[in-house]
């Protein structure tokens, strides 16, 4: 099992790239790989204090505390929104137009997330969409959610009209081969929800310096924006 590759360590805190299909804390099912925290507690042999989540699938930057104060610090600056996040992430069909969604959140089935009805109590929630590049029947787009809603990006994105490219929840479930993607052979390309949180800001707080850290693509997105854009470049006859 490789290291967990750190992004930045001092000032209290702890910056890693996630990998996808790893949970951050210990999940309660049977036969559960170690979680991130377990992981990195293990690699550091000391304890580490959970800041924030990802989803499962989801890649990227993730904040963990190295002391009690730290720790409540930094919570604290998530949940009054005064850490950006900013995220990459592949969605269906041609978008765009920037998109700028407010829409309240309410529970659904098995976990899930919904918009609220009309009328209905939900959670608000808000979130700025970016069109980088299209893709053909593809889009690859920035989303910085501006409250921190569970599922929101996907729930927003589906809402949309723009689901992202594979979702066992919210749209298609069914992994991506090259083939399918546009490109030739069988061999699967994309298996896990294609949201990666790029970017994290962390502004001047209490015994911290003001701080910009960044997550590299993961390899699974790199190569099906490989294929996607082979498959829509234009034709040299």
């Amino acid at each position: 099992m490789t290291a967990v590759p750190v992004l930045f360590q001092g000032e209290g805190y702890l910056a890693v790239a996630k990998p996808a299909g790893l949970l951050v804390i210990p999940g309660r099912g049977e036969g559960e790989q170690p979680s991130l925290r377990q992981r990195l507690e293990t690699e550091l042999g000391r304890k580490v204090y959970v800041v924030h989540r990802l989803d499962r699938d989801t890649s990227g930057v993730v904040l963990f505390a190295l002391d009690a104060n730290v720790h409540r610090t930094l919570s604290m600056a998530f949940e009054h929104g005064r850490i950006e996040k900013r995220y990459l992430a592949l969605v269906a069909g041609e978008l765009v137009e920037p998109l700028e969604i407010t829409r309240a959140l309410a529970p659904a089935r098995r976990g899930r997330m919904r918009v609220a009805r009309p009328g209905e109590p939900g959670k608000a929630a808000h979130t700025l969409v970016r069109p980088i590049e299209v893709l053909g029947t593809a889009t690859l787009v920035e989303a910085t959610p501006l409250t921190g809603r569970t599922h929101q990006i996907r729930v927003h994105l589906a809402h949309a009209g723009h689901p992202l490219l594979f979702d066992h929840q919210y749209g298609r479930g069914e992994p991506w081969t090259e083939e399918a993607l546009g490109g030739q052979g069988p061999s699967v390309v994309l298996a896990r929800t294609p949201l990666h949180a790029t970017r994290l800001a962390v502004p001047a707080l209490e015994g911290l310096t003001p701080r910009v850290l960044e997550a590299p693509m993961p390899d699974d997105l790199e190569r099906a924006l490989v294929v996607l854009r082979a498959a829509n470049a234009p034709s040299r006859e």
